[in-house]
C-alpha cells in the first residue's frame, strides 16, 4: 500500500473532532488533536526534519532550502481537527474500486447516484468511503497526508530545487478559532497555501466574510389556563425572528457568490430561547448591510413587544481573503501552472466557507486554498478518490517547482 494511503488510514483512526463549547477555555479544544500532533512530530522528525509542538497545539516544521538562490520562502498548512457535526474517527473505512452505481454504507444508507450524481465522474476510480456511521476526515487529514507524502518525497528528490519549505498543522479550523494566535512573523513564510479544498482541481482564493450570531430572547410564563394577553412565548418570538429573514437567504438556496443567514442551532422553552446563527457574504459592503438587518429585525421585535425581549450578540469570525490576494495574484498563478502541469483542470472559484487562510491573510500571511480531493465533507458520505488524493500530493510538489522556475 502507497505511504500516502497509510498514512491517510492511520489519521482517519484518530478522534480529532473539535469542541465549539471549550473554545474559550482551552487551546486545542480537545485531547485527540495532541495526539495527532505528536504523531505528525515523531513523523517529521523520522523524516530527518525538527518539528516542534507549541503550547497551543500547533505542530511546525521546516525542510530547508536546498539551494543558494533566493527564492520565496513558502508554507503549507492542514488542520487537524475534524467537524464537531458528527463523531470523527473511523478504524476501518471501505475502500472499493467503483464501477459505477449506488455505493452501499450499511443496511441504512447508501451513497446514491440520485443524490450524489458526481459519483459518475468517478467510475474506475478507487475510492474510500465511511461505512455510515461516522465522517470519514479526509477534511482535512487528506491534506495532512498530502503535505506529509510531498515532503518526504522531496526530502527523497533532492534534484527538485526548493527554498524553505514551512509546514504547520493546525487545531480547532472547524469551530473558527484554529488560527485565531498562528504567530504569522514566527512561521516565516512569505505567503502559504492551505491544502483544504474538495475536489480535483479546486483553486480558491475568495472566501466569505463571516459572523456569528447569538440571539436571547426572554419571555414571560403564565399558566396557560390565564394566559390571554400576558404570556410571551419566547419560543413563538423565536420563530417570529427566523422568519423576519425570510427563505431566500439561506444555505440551501444559495450558491456561487450569493450569502446567507444560517440558523445552527435552537434551544428554548417559554421563559428562555436562545438561537445561534453563521452570517456569510462575500462582498463586504452587503456583508456589514446584513449585519445591520439581522439586528435591526431585534429591534423591531422589542419595539413590537414593547420591551427588551430581543438581544443579540454578534462578532465577526473572518473576512474574505480574496481583499490580501488580489494584490499577490502571483501565488494564485503558480498553483495553477502546478495543476495544468499534471493535466488538471483548475476550478477557480469562491469557498462557500472558510478555511485557516481566511485569517491568516488578514494576518500578513497570503494564503490561498488547493484541492484535497476529497468530497461531500462533514457527514457518513464523505469519500475520497485515492488517485485524487495523490495528485493533491503531486501539486504541492508542483507548485515548489514552479516557485523556483519563476523566481
Amino acid at each position: 500500500m502507497d505511504k500516502i494511503i497509510e498514512r491517510f488510514l492511520k489519521y482517519v483512526a484518530m478522534e480529532t473532532t473539535s469542541d465549539p463549547s471549550l473554545a474559550e477555555e482551552r487551546k486545542p479544544t480537545t485531547d485527540g488533536q495532541i495526539v495527532l500532533a505528536k504523531e505528525l512530530k515523531k513523523e517529521l522528525e523520522e523524516l530527518g526534519l525538527e518539528a516542534s509542538i507549541n503550547e497551543e497545539g500547533f505542530v511546525f516544521s521546516k525542510l530547508p532550502a536546498n539551494t543558494d538562490k533566493k527564492l520565496p520562502r513558502v508554507g503549507f498548512l492542514s488542520h487537524m481537527d475534524t467537524s464537531p457535526e458528527m463523531y470523527g474517527k473511523i478504524e476501518e473505512p471501505q475502500i472499493i474500486k467503483y464501477e459505477g452505481g449506488d455505493i452501499k454504507l450499511n443496511q441504512e444508507r447508501s451513497i446514491t447516484v440520485e443524490e450524489f450524481p458526481i459519483l459518475k465522474k468517478l467510475e474506475g476510480l478507487t475510492l474510500i468511503t465511511t461505512r455510515g456511521e461516522s465522517l470519514l476526515g479526509a477534511d482535512d487529514k487528506s491534506g495532512i497526508a498530502s503535505i506529509m507524502n510531498a515532503i518526504e518525497y522531496l526530502i527523497n528528490n533532492p534534484d527538485i530545487e526548493h527554498g524553505d519549505v514551512l509546514i504547520a498543522f493546525t487545531p480547532d479550523e472547524e469551530i473558527g478559532t484554529g488560527c485565531d494566535t498562528f504567530p504569522v512573523e514566527e512561521f516565516g513564510a512569505d505567503f502559504a497555501y492551505t491544502v483544504d479544498g474538495g475536489n480535483l482541481g479546486e483553486l480558491e482564493y475568495e472566501s466569505f466574510n463571516a459572523a456569528g450570531a447569538d440571539v436571547y430572547i426572554k419571555g414571560k410564563s403564565i399558566h396557560p389556563g390565564s394566559a390571554k394577553n400576558t404570556m410571551i412565548n419566547s419560543i413563538t418570538v423565536a420563530r417570529e425572528f427566523d422568519s423576519l429573514l425570510g427563505d431566500v437567504r439561506r444555505p440551501e438556496h444559495t450558491e456561487n457568490y450569493e450569502g446567507f443567514f444560517h440558523l445552527l442551532n435552537i434551544k428554548g422553552d417559554i421563559e428562555n430561547t436562545h438561537l445561534e446563527y453563521i452570517i456569510r457574504e462575500h462582498d463586504r459592503e452587503k456583508f456589514e448591510a446584513m449585519k445591520e438587518e439581522f439586528k435591526s429585525y431585534g429591534e423591531f421585535l422589542n419595539k413590537k413587544y414593547g420591551s427588551e425581549l430581543v438581544r443579540i450578540e454578534m462578532k465577526d469570525s473572518y473576512y474574505n481573503m480574496g481583499e490580501v490576494i488580489a494584490d499577490k495574484m502571483e501565488i494564485v498563478d503558480y498553483a495553477k501552472r502546478a495543476m495544468e502541469n499534471l493535466d488538471i483542470k483548475p476550478i477557480i472559484q469562491p469557498i462557500r466557507g472558510g478555511t485557516d487562510g481566511s485569517k491568516l491573510s488578514f494576518m500578513g500571511l497570503p494564503t490561498p486554498n488547493i484541492f484535497t480531493g476529497g468530497m461531500n465533507f462533514h457527514g457518513v458520505y464523505e469519500l475520497i478518490p485515492i488517485e485524487h488524493l495523490k495528485l493533491a500530493s503531486e501539486t504541492i510538489v508542483e507548485i515548489i517547482k514552479e516557485i523556483a522556475k519563476n523566481n
